[in-house]
Order: structure tokens, then sequence, then C-alpha cells
């Protein structure tokens, strides 16, 4: 994996998703998520060639691509992690975990992803601010949506891990973007546009200088828009969730064979369903002991 200087001693590692890193000094670092399982092997060797020992973990949110090797560095090398209390409440067992994977079954959420499990040595304060960890200032900027105790975290040099609050400008064509909420996802990227940082990490998956954060905020809620937009013209009459997602699946060309790819992508089209009736876009009804989903009357 490449080691890429941000600015001053904010690094990032280039995995699967951008991992980024504050050196501490020659030796340490703190990294900010830990990518995912099969990364691990790579991402401990590019540490190491690089002669870095992770002496703390500032984590985003637990989700499989952010936390999987969370666990493994605090047993192998005592490397302190930190969490908000929603998100290390969601890793703590198989079956808070099941919250995020939605759609999955317990045994298959227990069996795919138990290396998520973990606790973690400090809880992230409720609130935006600072937060010392390991010898460093760090500041906190609460993003939830995304997932429910999603941080953003600005480095000593002010540079912004926007992690998964914001996607960067190559992944603005993204089929079914993943959040657990899209209206508070929305809000929290506005609270991105005054924060003044002089770069900003997305982990999928690029660097945006400060100059530019206000374009790429505006794409990234004209994205969610869109979808959500061309979702709703897709319901002509009274129909289910399960209606709906295949109705979605076959605009988007999401023709997996996969059932458990299926499932993430019926959780997703879920989302912009409960985003569409908190809106007063989409109204809901009873048939049968079923709930069919209708365009609310303008």
């Amino acid at each position: 994996m490449n080691l890429t200087q941000v600015k001053g001693n904010t690094w990032v590692i280039e995995a699967n998703q951008l991992i980024p890193l504050y050196k501490l000094d020659e030796k340490r670092c703190v990294l900010l998520d830990t990518g995912l399982f099969e990364e691990r092997e790579e991402l401990e060797s590019t540490l190491s060639e690089a002669g870095l020992t992770p002496v703390g973990i500032l984590c985003s949110h637990a989700h499989v691509d952010h936390c999987s090797n969370n666990g493994y560095f605090q047993e192998r090398y005592g490397t302190k992690i930190a969490l908000t209390f929603p998100e290390a409440g969601m890793c703590s067992t198989p079956l808070t975990l099941k919250c995020y994977f939605l759609t999955l079954s317990p045994g298959t959420v227990a069996q795919e992803s138990s290396c998520m499990i973990h606790r973690p040595d400090l809880f992230i304060p409720e609130g935006d601010g600072p937060f010392d960890f390991c010898g460093a200032r760090f500041r906190i900027v609460l993003t939830p949506g995304h997932s429910a105790g999603h941080i953003c975290a600005i480095t000593p040099d002010n540079v912004c891990y926007t992690a998964d609050a914001l996607l960067s400008q190559e992944l603005l064509t993204a089929k079914l973007p993943y959040n657990l909420s899209q209206q508070m996802a929305i809000a929290s990227r506005e609270k991105l546009r005054g924060l003044g940082c002089d770069f900003y990490i997305m982990a999928h998956r690029g660097v945006c200088p400060g100059g530019e954060i206000g374009g790429l905020i505006d794409a990234n809620q004209a994205l969610i828009r869109r979808r959500a937009e061309e979702i709703l013209a897709l319901i002509d009459r009274p129909m289910t969730a399960s209606e709906i997602d295949e109705r979605v699946c076959l605009l988007y060309q999401l023709l997996t064979h996969k059932p458990r790819r299926s499932l993430r992508f019926e959780r997703n089209v879920r989302f912009f369903i409960e985003y569409l009736v908190d809106i007063g876009r989409l109204h809901e009804e009873c048939q049968n002991g079923a709930t069919y989903y209708s365009p609310a009357e303008k």
C-alpha cells in the first residue's frame, strides 16, 4: 500500500479506501480507521515498512471497511481505541451488529463479521470540540446520518478526515449511497462547510483542497436528492418496499445473483423510501396487513 503525505504529520494509506494516520513522532502514529479484514496483513506491513507502530485508533464509525482491524491492533500492539457511544454499542456483539447489516440474518452476521466485535478503551465525548488522544489534540465534528455515531476528525495539521460523511468526486455516480438516515446525513454534510480546513480526506476515495469543499458538498447533496427523485418516479401505484426494490434494481441494473448482495441493495433502497416518507413525498397505507407506499398528494 502506498503511504502518501497530505500535510505535515497527516498521511494516508491507500488501501481499498483511504486510511489516514497522524504521526506522533518517527515511530508512533494514530490511525483514523483500520480498513477491511482482508487488508490486515498488507496494512500491518505498510506500517512496519514505515517504521510506525499504531498506538491509537481514532475510529470514525463501526462499519466493516473502517473498523475490522481495530480489535487485532488492540490485542497485538496494545493500541488504544476511541469510539463514540453509539458505534461502540453497535460493534459489541453479533446481534448489535445486525443493526448495521439490517437485512442479513443473525447467523450470517456472526459468521461473516465477527472481526468487527471489540470494545474501545475510551469514548469520544458527545459534542463537537477538541479531543486529546495519545498526546495529540484532534478536533471532533459529530456527523450522524451515515451511521448513528459517525464522526469527522480534524488532525493537528488542520486536515479533516470526513470518513463516509462525504463521497469524493470519483464516487458521485454511486447508485445507492448508504446512509442510515439520508436526512441526517444531509444536515451533517452542511456542518462541513464552515470548518475552514486546509484539506479534506474522503475514505471513498480522494483528497480535496479546502477551497473546493463547498462544491463537493453541493454535489453530494444533489446526488442524494436526485436518487430519491428517481426512486419516487418509479412508484406509480401503491407498492410494497419489495416491489419498489425490484424496480430500483432494474433501473440501476443491480442484477446480482448473490442473495447477500441483493439484501444489501434492499436495505439501501429502504433508507431512500424512509427518507421520502419523512420529507412528505411518500404516503404509507396498509392492505391485508402489509405496508404499501404511494406518492403523497401535492
